[in-house]
């Protein structure tokens, strides 16, 4: 076995381990990076399934740290799609010659801590033994795909198509009789992409997602030149902002306004697209007499495109307040239900018996298919981080570790587990932020924290375990007070069976979250050890 031995590692290739080999380096410190895949992208590599576009955008969803990069990359549309999304962070890894650092087609299998090295030792599916100071896992919150555990999956004779691996080759579908499992965000976005190409599309649907137009758009000549002189105050304002974008609620309260008003300002979310209209007023995700107001609205838009009532009626979700479970962003997906040769099938009234040679057979018939599409998410949050056997130097496995629930401090580092710090993790605001900004923050603190222990020449940096459980308590006291908590999302760790329950993400807000960590900082960072 190959060994070699630097400074920092980061996992991932994704923004923000770019990001982190990026940061690394220029403060001089030694960098590897390992990607599973064969290219640069993180989630945008592997998500390149039709359809598939970002919810955040564009001009958001980017680096800010450079100037020069944010003026000369000019952004073709309002909502990115994966293509040019990729070919963004393949230029920003050409600009800043990143690739150099990476170990590409190799997964991390473990890693141990060695107390008297002061190191990491880890171990990768090539063979390799590396060996860092610092290990930092930017393995990306929804990146440990989930089958579904259907009866009969392995018997299908068909083809089998996942939307999280989605092949690099062009799918043709023309004349296809294609089933999709799932209608979460990616289920959303390839649905209406199929439905133009299949001879028939049959959705199996278990719980209906709200989902608002993109109301997408191309950028025009004057469009980018308007956004290059407002970058600086949009950036401003994305710093200081709760989601890390430039956008928030009407200020007023909606109880004080005529219900002429109050349909006025969300018809203008509405149109703004997607997530936003999660946060047309104040309190929609505290107060339930709000959120009926936006749940009222949506279903009303959804039942105006529906043109079949029992169709409108198993679309319209029922079992959570619109915004707790995250809002998709589509285009076209309701008007898709209206073609003659798309069929949905409700699943908590007509269940998934068995998959079979030929097609799904539920408790109503059976659906005859030649493909068949999961769409059926992640193990999120934690699933990319325990998948990796993590052994901290007093014997502690971080599914052990975790057995009840994940403890972090900051959602960074884990106590149990010194020099090892996870990126967009559980107790960051991560996925409730616009995660490219996210990670700069978290990749400009942890450079500090090195800097600081290369300084007073601290070799181990373990968060203490009182300051983790209180963080952690924390988390669950902010989420407490929403309504996120009454929905069994992914946020919650509900779509995996005998997970446990808990609100993952940190809900106080990306500016607030990035306070407390400069406070920690400023603090002399009291929720640490740090020792040598």
């Amino acid at each position: 076995m190959t060994s070699s031995a630097v400074d920092v590692l980061v996992v991932g290739a994704g923004f923000s381990g770019l990001y982190a080999v990026h940061s690394a380096q220029k403060r001089g410190w030694s960098v590897a990076g390992v990607e599973a895949a064969p290219e640069v992208g993180g989630t945008w590599w592997w998500n390149r399934y039709p359809g598939a576009r970002c919810d955040v955008e564009s001009l958001d969803y980017s680096y800010s740290f450079d100037e020069d990069l944010q003026r000369e990359w000019r952004w073709s549309e309002r909502y990115a799609t994966q293509p040019e999304i990729l070919r963004y962070i393949q230029h920003v890894a050409d600009r800043f010659d990143l690739r150099r650092h990476y170990r590409f087609d190799t997964r991390v299998e473990g890693g141990r801590f060695d107390e008297e090295e002061s190191r990491w030792v880890v171990r990768t599916d090539a063979g390799e033994e590396l060996r860092a100071r610092y290990l930092v896992l930017a393995t990306g919150s929804l990146s440990a795909p989930l089958d579904p555990a259907i009866p009969g999956l392995s018997s299908f004779e068909g083809r089998i198509l996942r939307t999280s691996s989605w092949p690099e080759e062009p799918v043709d579908l023309t004349g296809q009789r294609v089933g999709v499992v799932g209608t979460g965000s990616s289920g959303i976005q390839v649905i209406p992409e199929l439905a133009d190409q299949a001879a028939q599309l049959t959705v199996f649907q278990r719980s209906p997602n709200f989902s608002v137009p993109a109301f997408n758009r191309q950028l025009s000549d004057e469009d980018w030149e308007q956004a290059q002189r407002d970058y600086a105050e949009r950036r401003r304002l994305s710093w200081a902002g709760a989601a890390g974008s430039p956008h928030v609620s009407h200020p007023e309260d909606p109880f004080t306004m005529s219900e002429e008003a109050r349909r006025e300002v969300l018809g203008e979310f509405w149109q703004g697209g997607g997530v936003l209209f999660g946060k047309a007023f104040p309190q929609q995700s505290i107060d339930p007499r709000v959120n009926d107001l936006a749940r009222a609205y949506a279903e009303e838009r959804i039942r105006e495109v529906v043109k079949d009532p029992q169709v409108a009626d198993d679309l319209v979700p029922t079992d959570h307040p619109i915004g707790t479970k995250r809002i998709c962003t589509d285009t076209n997906y309701y008007e898709t239900f209206n073609r003659d040769h798309v069929t949905l099938v409700n699943l908590r009234r007509d269940p998934i018996e068995a998959v079979e040679a030929t097609g799904v057979r539920t408790a109503s018939g059976f659906h005859e298919l030649d493909v068949l599409v999961l769409a059926t998410g992640f193990d999120a949050m934690t699933g990319a981080m325990t998948r990796i056997d993590l052994v901290g130097p007093r014997g502690d496995r971080i599914t052990e570790a975790w057995a009840d629930g994940p403890v972090t401090y900051l959602g960074l580092c884990v106590p149990g587990f010194p020099n090892l710090f996870n990126l967009a993790g559980v107790g960051s605001p991560s996925v409730l932020s616009n995660m490219v900004l996210a990670g700069e923050q978290q990749v400009n603190w942890l450079v500090d924290l090195f800097e600081h222990c290369a300084q007073e020449g601290h070799t181990q940096v373990e968060a203490r375990a009182d300051a983790a459980h209180a963080w952690t308590a924390h988390v669950d006291a902010v989420a407490s007070r929403t309504l996120f908590v009454q929905a069994s999302s992914w946020y919650m760790g509900a779509n995996v069976e005998g997970k446990p329950r808990g609100f993952m993400p940190y809900l106080g807000g990306f500016a607030a979250y990035g306070r407390l960590c400069d406070e920690a900082r400023d603090g002399g960072y009291a929720g640490f050890v740090l020792s040598s």
